[in-house]
């Protein structure tokens, strides 16, 4: 059985970043798959299931009411690593191209006062397990350390 393409890429070498993973025709669309990659795969240690849980649910309130690219939204979700997120967007794009966008997201994660959006019983499945405060903290950590000085070596794969 062949590899999927995401298993192809050097984790040993992968820093934190924004990668275009894949793209993908669907019809007359192009689908852009991006990995937003938090912490350093197999050196860091991954993010907690209550952040993670966190982040998805703020990440993608935000997201999808967001002015320009709430229409262009397919998708935003948590890495099974827990390393990470997907993000889906309609449009044929390049990592450069949302870092405005990406680190706007983590600034509103990173700020965000209040009760997490479906964060009840009613809403989640497993609404117990979220983590505001250590979700804050690992988008500030994102945003200081990787998205605010961002370079080409967090915006294209490394060499296999």
């Amino acid at each position: 059985m062949e590899k999927i393409t995401s298993f192809t890429i050097n984790h040993l070498e992968l820093l934190p970043g924004i990668y275009v993973s894949r793209k993908d025709l669907a019809e007359n669309a192009v689908i852009t798959t991006f990995d937003l990659r938090m912490t350093r795969p197999n050196f860091e240690p991954v993010i907690n299931t209550g952040e993670l849980h966190t982040i998805e649910h703020l990440g993608a309130t935000f997201l999808r009411n967001h002015e320009t690219f709430g229409p262009k939204i397919l998708y935003f979700g948590p890495m099974g690593c827990r390393t990470g997120f997907y993000l889906l967007l309609s449009g044929d794009y390049s990592s450069r191209d949302i870092v405005s966008l990406v680190t706007e997201m983590y600034e509103f994660i990173r700020d965000f006062e209040g009760e997490v959006p479906g964060a009840s019983a009613r809403d989640c499945g497993n609404y117990l397990d979220m983590n505001l405060g250590m979700a804050k903290y690992v988008a500030g950590k994102y945003l200081d350390q990787v998205l605010y000085g961002i370079g080409e070596e967090n915006l294209i794969y490394p060499e296999n």
